[in-house]
């Protein structure tokens, strides 16, 4: 039986984590658990499970506890927000195998954790970079031409500059293929998310930024693809669902039953593939600048923009100036290469600052 310790386990993946492993009762356990409040959620998900320990973040110590689980076979990091870089940090220096889900590990430390954790031992649950992993037969160093990571556009593809000023937040929550978490879910119809993405593959699979492409997949069934030297393409296909990478991060290298409706290829369903028109997402352009530039920048962006978007979610800015924000806090920011997780703590805190500034 593999033995889990869960961080995030009131969020939209933690949840997700609970129902796969209830689904595989003989082959999964989740030990030890922490959330970001001592919630009666977080207390109910612990007793549901049968984990022995349960921490909220205020308890640094007992939170770390859990990121360090010395009977954990595996610790899943479905932090939200910048916090989950601290935990991945130190699931890494305790040599634990991650199945990562916070993107703000790679995005902001991604400098620091892949030279620091063991090879083999990061497995990615981002339905993306899940799918090039398999893609790649789960092999890292597998060699390839090209990696293409599917976005779905988001729900205002097409929409003019004037229209998306006028961007309610409950359109913006309003997901065309995907449930997720508010915060992502604005990051995808920013597609600042996307951006993201290409930054973790970045140091997830070594590639160099002029070797990774994003292309519009409006239906969310293909979830990436890699061309190789020949010039041949695999991609992995299915269901929009979370359900199917998170439990390939947990069973692998077996591939066990799921729950997800299977595709039916009885019934004719499009799949269609549109350019990524740039100009209308200048935020996922940020983040590639970003990326490119390296250092301190990424941490920057997404500091700022978590700040940017709680302030566009509780109607102090328009969706227009999520971007406007990030642009000002990235062109106030002086670049420094990354040293330690106490400097990416810093910049974190800067850009905060310099954000909630800028808003007013």
């Amino acid at each position: 039986m593999k033995k889990i310790a869960l961080i995030g386990a009131t969020g939209s993946i933690g949840r997700q984590v609970i129902s796969v492993v209830a689904n595989h009762p003989d082959e999964y356990k989740i030990v030890a658990m922490c959330a970001q409040s001592r919630s009666k959620a977080l207390a109910e998900a612990a007793e549901v499970c049968g984990a022995e320990y349960f921490a909220a973040e205020d308890d640094r110590a007992g939170a770390l506890s859990v990121a360090t689980r010395a009977d954990a076979d595996v610790i899943f990091n479905a932090a939200g927000g910048f916090a989950g870089l601290e935990y991945s940090f130190a699931a890494a220096k305790a040599g634990k195998t991650v199945a990562l889900a916070n993107k703000e590990t790679l995005v902001c430390g991604g400098e620091l954790i892949v030279p620091l954790i063991k090879k083999g031992a990061l497995i990615p649950v981002d339905s993306e970079h899940s799918a090039v992993w398999q893609c790649l037969g789960f092999d890292f160093e597998k060699p390839f031409s090209r990696l293409i990571i599917t976005a779905s556009g988001g729900p205002f593809r097409g929409y003019s500059k004037e229209k998306l000023e006028r961007v309610t937040p409950a359109q913006a929550l309003n997901h065309p293929t995907w449930k997720m978490g508010a915060k992502i879910t604005v990051d995808s119809a920013t597609l600042l998310n996307k951006g993201y993405e290409v930054i973790e593959a970045h140091h997830l699979f070594g590639a160099p930024y002029e070797r990774i492409h994003t292309v519009v997949q409006p239906q969310s069934v293909i979830h990436s693809l890699v061309e190789f030297p020949d010039g041949a393409l695999i991609a992995q296909l299915s269901r929009p669902t979370m359900e199917i990478p998170i439990q390939l991060a947990l069973s692998f290298p077996e591939r066990l039953e799921t729950v997800v409706e299977k595709m039916d290829f009885t019934k004719a369903f499009d799949i269609n593939f549109l350019p990524l028109e740039r100009g209308e997402y200048p935020l996922y352009s940020l983040a590639l600048e970003c990326g490119c530039s390296g250092g301190t920048l990424p941490c920057a962006l997404n500091a700022a923009s978590e700040v940017a978007v709680r302030a566009f979610l509780d109607g102090k800015i328009p969706f227009t100036a999520i971007y406007s924000v990030a642009y000002g806090v990235i062109s106030r920011t002086v670049r420094e290469d990354v040293q330690s997780l106490e400097q990416l703590t810093e910049t974190d805190a800067r850009a905060r600052a310099l954000a909630v500034q800028i808003i007013g």
